[in-house]
């Protein structure tokens, strides 16, 4: 299989995580304060809320050419970053930041979309972890660029050289990307009911889908505590310099990300060989789920050394990812990929407002960083019962 265009979706992903995340920090740029858990959850709300109203990218994944949809949500996403470096006025700000919401919508259903096409069920692990390797190792980026960017150029210039730098990636996107897909596999015999048939809401009242969303809202409560609370714990219980504390979360971070790709092509190896696609894939998102314990170890590991060994560990976790987004490609009718994913990521980014306060919540009741951290764990191996319990065999039902 030609992978040249998961990779190339993987460089966008890197390209935009720090064009995101960016607003965020130029408005707080005491990013390690006991209030990140809080500023973390608005900003999130905020992106919620413009992600349900630009849930029409959800129905255009399914019923129009990808190739030029993408291209030009994300000519919206790279302008209104760039733009905002000449707002003038809050609500300015906040106008740019809908558009950059509204164009941003598009990637984890279009990427899902795609990949679903390109690929057959066999062989999407891979690609699925590579697409989404770029978002979690853009936050790499983000710690190492958008600093030094900020006090060399000011926050005016670095919005509007990440924004506008970035549309340069639409023209290797175009080159790539074939102006018509040819669906894989089980794909091609449901593209023309994908074309012809009207939406109906009820596609989302599915008890596949449903388990999928538990499943992903705690893999990603997950993910938000990690993404959210690691650096100001390394700095305020590890006592680590706030440069230390960047460099270390950036390597769980990044380990985070190469493991995506690394799970989906080992069950994608797997499968090839004859092992049955449900059990193989569920079972590589249980052994990574597991590796989350690796969290409340770090919590009460007595040296520094040992606790960010254990922090890296369970930035394993990551080894589950290619596979739960192959999961839903296999659930979903071919029809309804790009609305299931939406209503994914939709549970997802609702875990990005709940586990940051909660966190943020249990740190000031406690006086420790223990309880919210373990909570995260025990969250996360909560979504194997959704995945084992809830989701059933990896194939599309009528909904």
């Amino acid at each position: 299989m030609d992978h040249r265009r998961p990779a190339l979706y993987s460089i966008n992903n890197q390209l935009s995580r720090p064009r995101r995340d960016f607003i965020r920090l130029a408005v707080d740029l005491h990013r390690f304060s006991p209030h990140a858990g809080n500023q973390g959850s608005a900003a999130l709300f905020f992106f919620l809320v413009v992600r349900a109203h630009a849930g029409s990218h959800w129905l255009c994944a399914d019923r129009f050419n990808l190739r030029w949809l993408y291209a030009g949500a994300f000519a919206i996403w790279s302008l209104a970053q760039g733009l905002t470096g000449l707002a003038e006025s809050l609500a300015v700000l906040i106008g740019f930041r809908i558009l950059l919401g509204i164009g941003e919508s598009i990637y984890l259903p279009g990427g899902t979309k795609i990949v679903t096409v390109l690929f057959s069920a066999k062989d999407r692990g891979l690609p699925s972890g590579l697409f989404d390797f770029g978002t979690r190792t853009g936050l790499v980026l983000e710690g190492i660029l958008v600093p030094w960017l900020l006090v060399r150029y000011g926050w005016r210039h670095t919005f509007l050289l990440l924004g506008f730098a970035g549309l340069v990636w639409i023209v290797p996107w175009l080159w790539v990307f074939p102006r018509r897909m040819q669906p894989e596999g089980t794909a091609a015999a449901s593209l023309p009911s994908a074309i012809s048939s009207p939406v109906r809401w009820n596609a989302l009242f599915n008890r596949n889908l449903l388990g999928i969303c538990l499943g992903f809202f705690c893999f990603d409560y997950y993910w938000y505590v990690l993404v959210t609370w690691l650096p100001d714990y390394l700095v305020t219980v590890r006592h680590l310099s706030v440069v230390q504390a960047g460099f270390y979360a950036s390597l769980a971070f990044f380990t985070f990300g190469v493991a995506e790709p690394i799970g989906g092509w080992i069950a994608d190896s797997l499968i090839r060989r004859g092992r049955d696609e449900t059990r193989t894939r569920k079972g590589i998102v249980t052994a990574a789920f597991l590796t989350g314990l690796f969290l409340i170890a770090a919590m009460r590991a007595s040296s520094t050394p040992m606790a960010i060994g254990l922090l890296i560990g369970a930035s394993l976790v990551g080894v589950a990812t290619g596979n739960l987004l192959t999961i839903l490609q296999s659930c979903a009718p071919f029809e309804k990929v790009g609305i299931w994913t939406g209503a994914e990521n939709f549970a997802g980014n609702l875990a990005g407002i709940v586990a940051p306060l909660a966190v943020g919540l249990l740190i000031r009741r406690s006086g420790s960083y223990v309880p919210g951290f373990e909570l995260g764990s025990i969250v996360l191996l909560m979504g194997l019962l959704a995945y084992w319990l809830v989701v059933g065999e990896l194939k599309p039902k009528s909904s």
